[in-house]
């Protein structure tokens, strides 16, 4: 399957960059977050709204796990947007949008689900705070919100994913630094205020990260 899903990634000629493909094998070899999310998503038809989706790995996970509702990614980095219309392109699937977007300056119009994966902590307390309750609010019925973060807090597993988010920086991969790691309570608290039911649990996997994965629901 991981392979299936990277095929796209590939470079169009042998000689090209294959940096997108083996780092999107690698990741869903070995992170538990698709499967997670997919399961999370697989009973809900609303339009999806994926807040920070980097090269739009989630909507060919989606895609080929069967589901088929529409998919709208947003992301601060250019280059990434390119790289993954391209991708999009390449790969023909339907119903899929790739746009630039900076979450820190404003949010979309949306009514569905929403998803915000590994993206919290490149913004500040505040931010946070207000990006969670917009999220919130754009659910609908049907809507669910996913969000993985890591939490903040002093363990190994912390200690770990504070120096992986660090080092994504300094290679480029990611274009801002990590400002804020919320704690539970920091994102429980405006859904739950939003009239949400929250559900908050490890999503460490085989990983040594300090990742957990939360689901909301109106």
């Amino acid at each position: 399957m991981a392979r299936r899903i990277a095929q796209p990634f590939a470079p169009p000629r042998p000689w090209g960059n294959w940096g997108d493909y083996c780092y999107t094998r690698l990741k869903l070899r070995s992170d538990p977050l698709y499967p997670a999310v997919i399961a999370a998503l697989r009973h809900h038809r609303s339009p999806l709204l994926d807040l920070g989706c980097g090269l739009g790995l989630l909507a060919h996970a989606l895609r080929a796990a069967g589901l088929e509702q529409a998919y709208r990614g947003l992301d601060i980095d250019t280059t990434k947007i390119q790289r993954g219309q391209q991708i999009l392109a390449r790969s023909g699937l339907a119903g899929v949008q790739l746009q630039r977007h900076d979450l820190s300056v404003s949010r979309p119009a949306h009514r569905g689900s929403v998803t915000l994966l590994d993206v919290l902590q490149y913004l500040d307390q505040p931010t946070q705070q207000t990006l969670l309750a917009d999220a919130a609010g754009m659910l609908d019925d049907d809507g669910v919100l996913v969000i993985r973060s890591t939490l903040a807090e002093d363990s190994a597993r912390g200690r770990t994913s504070l120096r992986a988010d660090a080092w994504a920086h300094r290679i480029g991969w990611m274009q801002t630094r990590p400002q804020h790691y919320p704690g539970a309570g920091e994102l429980q608290r405006p859904l739950e205020a939003a009239g949400l039911q929250v559900s908050l649990q490890p999503l460490y996997g085989n990983t040594p990260f300090n990742n957990w994965l939360l689901v909301a629901r109106r």
